[in-house]
């Protein structure tokens, strides 16, 4: 990764930061109590269903980017050693098939999971 693209990636993370924590709560003006707590339960700058979502949609892309590097490092590993032994090709080609399999599973699992907490 370039330093370039670091710094752009770190740039974004930080306003994505400074637009959640700093944004503006909309004024709410209400004539009866009700409507005042009601206000007053929503001028927190997250609240407990944003939280819910915000760690859904969070979980949710962690495990993805976690599942494809996973299938990227066994995928490497088993074209470096096929082309060290090339007679064992096959057998080396069903593990790493078996083994992205399980990886895909547990990375569809944890999606789905992080989805439901999102809806």
């Amino acid at each position: 990764m370039s330093k370039r693209f670091s710094k752009i990636a770190l740039t974004m993370i930080l306003a994505g930061l400074v637009l959640m924590f700093f944004s503006a709560s909309p004024a709410v003006a209400a004539d009866d109590e009700g409507a005042q707590a009601s206000a007053a339960e929503n001028a927190g700058f997250l609240t407990t269903d944003g939280a819910r979502k915000l760690g859904g949609a969070i979980g949710a892309g962690l495990s993805v980017v976690g599942g494809g590097a996973g299938i990227g490092r066994v995928g490497a590993s088993a074209v470096e050693a096929i082309a060290r032994q090339p007679e064992a090709a096959g057998n080396i080609s069903t593990a790493m098939i078996i083994t992205a399999a399980m990886i895909e599973g547990a990375t569809l699992f944890a999606v789905v999971v992080g989805l439901l907490a999102v809806l």
